[in-house]
């Protein structure tokens, strides 16, 4: 670990994890939140190059799920788009930000329509709020992103002492393997000291 002006930087072979995936706290409030993340953003969520082969193998048994919109949006623009960065994404509904694999529940609840089927969503999607980017070493950077919207999420796991990292335990262990999270238990107990304990 290296201690650098804007906090203490993790690295895990070649995986460069801010302070604050332990430092933060952060625990999903669904009944408050509604899946707002699903519907409201300026591009879709962002896809691996693999994801785009699972959406089209896995669209026939989701797809019933999304709204006709949804159903439209991906006739029109593929199974993702490549938003105003230049990042492959989910493709949204119209001009508006709602992802076109949402399922709306009976009260305007949102649920993603890939993983009602028992199918994998986009790993961005496990990994909120922790967002990965590839760095020009062919290295990875995570950070956490704070959006407005999850500003319940974050309260909630403040109140009930839940990090980010622990939060994400098994989206974690999945992308990037046990050893890494093992070695960023690790490190947590490191920064945190006895906070844990608290």
């Amino acid at each position: 670990m290296t201690k650098r002006r804007f906090g203490t930087i993790i690295q895990i072979g070649d995986i460069l994890v801010s302070e604050d995936l332990v430092t933060d706290f952060f625990a999903c409030d669904y009944p408050v939140c509604r899946g707002a993340c699903c519907i409201i953003g300026d591009s879709g969520a962002p896809m691996e190059e693999s994801e785009k082969q699972d959406m089209a193998a896995g669209y026939p048994t989701f797809s019933a799920l999304m709204s006709e919109a949804g159903r439209r949006a991906v006739s029109e623009k593929g199974f993702f788009e490549v938003d105003a960065d230049g990042d492959t994404v989910t493709p949204l509904v119209g001009r508006s930000g709602e992802c076109a694999y949402c399922h709306r529940g009976p009260d305007g609840e949102c649920l993603c329509a890939i993983e009602m089927c028992g199918l994998r969503k986009p790993v961005s999607c496990s990994l909120y709020p922790v967002r990965v980017t590839r760095l020009s070493g062919g290295g990875l950077a995570l950070n956490v992103h704070h959006w407005d919207i999850c500003r319940p999420a974050f309260e909630k796991g403040r109140r009930e002492g839940i990090r980010v990292y622990r939060f994400l335990c098994k989206p974690l262990s999945e992308c990037f393997g046990a050893d890494f999270y093992e070695a960023l238990e690790a490190a947590a107990g490191h920064i945190l000291g006895g906070a844990e304990e608290e």
